[in-house]
């Protein structure tokens, strides 16, 4: 009587065989969430392949075995599995195979020569599994050296040029992330010490827009706060839809399941973090967290590049800006003061040809004193400006002082220089203890700019008021906006708006520098109003009494 082979064995007892297979494996095999079906995948259809004893598929000279095999492993690469579980299970499978005949009669046993012909397919399936994960983590490894290389390419372009840098580029480098990890989205959380939020820096992917605008709180019950509390290990968010964690409904209902994330830089102080999105509910397998991490360390260290970059620049451009102050400094001290000590000397000479005629020429002599009297209020406003500039409070003489008495003074001046368009409206005994000479050379500035940038023939109106904490002198002039943008700048050294530049009127563009400087020296404050149809105001806000605000006692 002939003994049975093992193809008949398999073909009798396949569905037994599977059911065993899958029992076993399910128990050795780290679970994974994955269905029966899934689980099984082609391992079924190698079974039935070893009872046709193989044959090869036309053309290929690959046996049937071969390409189940590797359609077996590259299935097991996409879930995750490692190497010597994919062995496991085809020695599993042929331990449950010989378990068919292992209590049966030697008559129904099939012969030796048969058995080993089972073994050597079993073991040739396992060699090939070797060699299929030797060579798809040396295909990954060059992979994710290509995705290395491609990303400081990026990175070094962006610091070369100077119309882009790194952060304008983020989208693109986040796109080769997005393509290195096979994820449908990835984005880039940046910290912000000052709010202490993390801040979508840039997102691309398929749910480009949902994905962008996910929690970025920092506490630990938000996906980004685990991430950034994680240190050096990834964090996995296994279902966006169900998670009890803290996510936006957008996001529950972007398409994005399963999400990886990690921190930027994985020590040190925390710089963002960056995380990846797929559209299916799975665990992200080892390989994939440590192409995240790798990715995400170079990723840190071109952010950090491009941070000290762009400190370097911005150092760069104020010491161009401090160079450019000094020389107009200088242009200004050799323009400007040389008239007003010229008129000086030339009148000093004629004095000394013409002694004899001092007391006829005692006008001159005025006017010698006027000329240096200016030429003295031009080099202190250079020095107190060049003071406030270097963060320095004005050194005040402080006193009792009446706001309203000064801005009469002040008002008087004008009217006498400009003419009657000046109005003051003050309310009686706005008293406190401040600097009555600072406090004329800034509302002087304020009335000065009035007349020279307003509307030609109207009023400029100085209204000294009260406040519950001190008091406020304001002056306003009709004209046209000073633009939203430059009303930022405008108080800084030799800052003078377009309309100032295009204008007749000359000036350093100091005025309003040293209006800002008193407010803070008295420990108060200057603000600008400007609209089309109201005209400008600007305001100037004291307390009561400034001696605590100074360095020292004045």
């Amino acid at each position: 009587m002939a003994m049975v082979s093992v193809a008949d064995i398999i073909r009798t007892h396949h569905a037994e065989i599977i059911r065993r297979w899958t029992a076993e494996a399910n128990r050795t095999a780290s679970a994974r969430g994955l269905g029966a079906p899934e689980f099984r995948n082609i391992m079924p259809t190698y079974l039935s392949s070893l009872a046709e004893k193989g044959g090869e598929t036309p053309g290929t000279g690959i046996s049937k075995q071969q390409e189940y095999v590797q359609s077996h492993v590259s299935a097991r690469l996409r879930q995750g599995f490692h190497v010597a579980e994919v062995v496991e299970e085809f020695a599993l499978l042929g331990r449950c195979i010989t378990q068919m005949w292992s209590s049966a009669p030697h008559d129904q046993q099939p012969e030796a020569q048969d058995v080993e012909w089972l073994l050597t397919e079993l073991h040739a399936a396992s060699s090939a599994v070797t060699d299929l994960f030797s060579k798809h983590l040396l295909e990954d490894e060059q992979t994710e050296k290509r995705y290395l290389r491609l990303l400081q390419q990026v990175a070094s372009e962006a610091l070369g040029s100077d119309a882009a840098t790194l952060r304008d580029r983020l989208k693109e480098v986040l796109e080769l992330i997005r393509e290195a990890m096979g994820a449908q989205s990835v984005a880039l959380l940046l910290y912000e010490p000052a709010t202490q939020k993390l801040v979508t820096a840039a997102s691309a992917g398929a749910a480009d827009e949902d994905f962008e605008h996910y929690a970025t709180s920092l506490a630990l019950s938000s996906f980004p706060g685990t991430v950034a509390a994680a240190g050096e290990e990834t964090s996995t968010l296994r279902d966006a839809r169900t998670t009890s964690m803290e996510v936006s409904d957008t996001l529950r209902n972007s398409g994005i399941r399963s999400v990886l994330g990690v921190r930027l830089p994985p020590h040190h102080a925390l710089m963002g973090v960056l995380y990846v999105g797929i559209s299916e509910v799975r665990e992200f397998t080892i390989r994939e967290k440590t192409r995240l991490q790798s990715l995400g360390q170079h990723l840190s260290v071109h952010l950090d590049n491009a941070r000290l970059y762009a400190d370097l620049r911005e150092k760069i451009e104020d010491l161009k800006a401090e160079r450019a102050l000094r020389e107009r400094f200088v242009s200004v001290l050799a323009h400007d003061l040389r008239g007003p000590l010229s008129a000086a000397r030339m009148g000093a000479q004629m004095l000394m040809r013409f002694p004899e005629k001092l007391d006829e020429r005692r006008e001159l002599a005025l006017r010698i004193d006027r000329n240096i009297e200016r030429t003295d209020r031009m080099v202190r406003d250079l020095l107190d400006a060049n003071r406030i500039r270097a963060g320095e409070r004005l050194p005040l003489r402080l006193d009792e002082c009446d706001l309203g008495g000064v801005a009469q003074e002040v008002v008087e001046e004008l009217r006498a220089v400009h003419g009657e368009q000046f109005v003051l409206v003050a309310e009686e005994r706005v008293q406190g203890i401040w600097s009555a000479e600072e406090l004329r050379r800034a509302l002087w500035n304020l009335g000065s700019n009035a007349f020279k940038y307003g509307a030609p023939g109207q009023p400029i109106t100085f209204t000294i008021a009260r406040t519950p904490s001190g008091a406020r002198a304001a002056v306003h002039n009709h004209g046209p906006m000073i633009p939203r943008a430059e009303q930022e700048s405008i108080f800084q050294p030799f800052t003078r708006t377009r309309a100032a530049q295009g204008g007749p009127a000359r000036g350093w563009g100091l005025g309003l520098t040293l209006v800002w400087g008193c407010a803070q020296a008295h420990g108060g404050k200057v603000t600008v109003t400007s609209e089309d149809t109201t005209g400008t105001t600007f305001t100037l806000e004291l307390p009561l009494d400034s001696r605590p605000f100074q360095a020292e006692p004045s």
